[in-house]
């Protein structure tokens, strides 16, 4: 992640800061049972590990704290995915458990794709769009590969969304030799920067770019170095519950806009 490693051993998370390659820094460790799989967005770590999920602040990398209340029981917890507001853990028989991260502190199970939906034995999970679609890939050991349409314009409302909730139907599986227990990370595109600033990509534009490591900090932090959070204050549409809409229907009648018009006409 830029120039930093998050580095899973037996013990728990060590974090590493790169920014020298010759010269590495370890920043700070976190104890964890097991670990098995970590994915990171924004300002959080999610790790699996032998009881579940759990979720770390990492806004400063160096002071990285465990969340003990974001923890999700998972038994058997294995890779996992995290996709904008959804995370999917692969579980073995428990097959793909799909979390609600909308509020990374407060995760909730939103779904389990086990053998009823074909999944019997899930190592790993990675997830990717194709058209119109979003899918799961998953690494179902002894079962080989499987594939789970989770969006699609017919089943899925509102499917061009930030984060459609997913609506997962097997639709391919493919044999393999020996148990598949992993999957490849799928290409990111669009990306202009990394974790730390990094710039990743080369803009068509004359003049463009990607944001500075700066810019993005003055972005999600305030003077005193802490992130920036809205107030959860009813009536103003922020952080509503999946499903609520988020924009009021307009006041002003049609009356009232012809009305307007033709003031402006005959002013003019």
């Amino acid at each position: 992640a830029g120039h930093r490693a998050y580095i899973l051993t037996a013990e728990g998370l060590v974090v590493i800061n790169l920014k020298t390659p010759l010269e590495p820094v370890v920043e700070t460790f976190v104890a964890l049972d097991d670990p098995r799989a970590s994915q990171l967005q924004l300002h959080y770590l999610f790790v699996t590990d032998a009881s579940g999920l759990q979720v770390i602040d990492v806004s400063n990398p160096a002071k990285a704290a465990l969340l003990p209340d974001a923890h999700i029981a998972i038994p058997d917890a294995q890779g996992l995915a995290v996709a904008r507001t959804w995370a999917y853990v692969a579980a073995k028989t428990e097959g793909v458990v799909i979390v609600d991260i909308e509020r990374p502190r407060e995760p909730r199970i939103y779904q389990q794709v086990d053998k009823e939906l074909g999944i019997a034995d899930a190592r790993d999970v990675a997830i990717a769009h194709t058209n119109a679609s979003l899918f799961a890939y998953v690494a179902d050991g002894a079962h080989g590969l499987k594939v789970l349409q989770l969006t699609d314009p017919k089943s899925v409302p509102g499917f061009y969304g930030f984060a459609p909730e997913p609506v997962p139907q097997l639709v391919a599986k493919y044999p393999t030799k020996a148990p598949l227990i992993s999957l490849t990370r799928p290409l990111e595109r669009d990306r202009a920067m990394d974790e730390t600033g990094g710039q990743v990509a080369v803009f068509g534009r004359l003049g463009s770019g990607p944001l500075t490591n700066d810019d993005v900090h003055s972005l999600l932090f305030d003077d005193n170095g802490k992130p920036w959070f809205v107030e959860d204050t009813k009536g103003t549409g922020a952080l509503l519950p999946r499903g609520e809409p988020v924009i009021e229907s307009a006041t002003t009648s049609a009356e009232d806009t012809a009305h307007t018009r033709s003031s402006s006409a005959g002013e003019e």
